[in-house]
């Protein structure tokens, strides 16, 4: 895994080298937007490229760079999402240093999202994989888009909503666990031409544990330690994001927590009406529910990929998966 890691990483620098030379042979002044762009790149465990290339793999297809470096194209969405994710937060950090709006302001910022998206789409067509390959995963690519703006927008909708577990859970699966693992996996089993049944069985393991990735996002977002998340724990509680974690605690806490907590989220939200919150979600028991439910689809996942015929190395390597995006913080 480290390998393949590694492997992506020398993809998207050197695709980055291109296309930062490009631009800059436009007009220098542009320097601090190709040199965001590559902040916003780097770090990351590549996870959705990882799912990308182990689907071509799963579906028979050997390894080659072409394939690497289409998987890498979705790094590139996943870091317009995240620096369009940190305007709409007023997130400070990532992965430790200043976010994108917090080093360019919001108007920059907004175009070095849009751009990464436009260069996750030359990638992905330029990876060097046939066209007819390429031509059959970009309905694929489309979807993934479409779910994952649909996401954000209903979690934007649902901000300040009343608490409703369920359609946390959707906005869970659309926001962030179909871009994770679903369409990235797919995606890569349907480049490689994988049959519609293994496509249906994949998914017995792809929609459980992208759910169980956001959970643990969640969990980390208000429980995590800063030096190890790279953002901050405030985030998620002073943006009253609508996640399972705070419906849970809304639905469990008795009355008086439940009222204290509805008034500390009206107020702005510090350290200390976050220790606060913290000390009312473990009180309701809703911290360890949302554990508990991380587990049951990580488990979920195992059992149906063990139901998958793979060869060894995909179905050691998607195992391995299941525990790099499931892991506490």
């Amino acid at each position: 895994m480290n390998d393949l890691r590694g492997r992506i990483d020398r993809a998207l620098e050197e695709f980055l080298d291109e296309e930062a030379a490009a631009l800059l042979a436009l007009d220098a002044a542009l320097a601090p937007v190709a040199d965001q762009v590559r902040l916003s790149v780097a770090g990351g465990k590549r996870v959705r490229p990882a799912f990308c290339y182990w689907g071509w793999r799963a579906s028979g297809q050997p390894d080659a760079e072409s394939i690497v470096r289409a998987a890498a194209a979705l790094e590139l969405v996943h870091a317009a999402a995240i620096v369009h994710d940190d305007i709409i937060d007023r997130s400070p950090l990532r992965r430790g240093r200043a976010t994108a709006h917090r080093r360019l302001g919001d108007g920059l910022a907004i175009m070095v999202g849009d751009l990464l998206l436009s260069w996750a789409g030359h990638l992905f067509h330029t990876s060097g994989l046939p066209r007819a390959f390429v031509a059959r995963a970009m309905t694929l690519w489309t979807a993934m888009g479409r779910e994952l703006i649909a996401g954000e927008c209903l979690e934007l909708l649902s901000t300040d909503g009343p608490a409703d577990v369920r359609r946390s859970l959707r906005i869970v699966r659309f926001k962030t666990g179909s871009y994770t693992v679903e369409w990235p996996l797919r995606i890569g089993a349907v480049l490689g031409g994988a049959a519609p049944a293994m496509l249906d069985a994949l998914a017995g393991y792809t929609r459980p544990l992208g759910e169980a990735f956001q959970l643990r996002d969640d969990l980390w977002g208000v429980f995590g330690d800063p030096a190890v998340t790279g953002k901050s724990a405030l985030d998620d509680l002073a943006g009253r994001k609508p996640t399972a974690l705070l419906a849970l605690t809304l639905e469990r806490a008795g009355q008086p927590d439940r009222d204290e907590l509805r008034e500390l989220l009206r107020a702005a939200v510090g350290p200390a009406e976050a220790d606060r919150i913290r000390q009312i979600m473990r009180r309701s028991g809703a911290a360890d529910q949302v554990r508990q439910m991380i587990d049951e689809r990580a488990a979920a996942a195992r059992t149906a990929l063990a139901r998958v015929r793979l060869a060894p190395e995909p179905a050691h390597a998607l195992t391995g998966l299941i525990d790099e995006v499931t892991a506490d913080a």
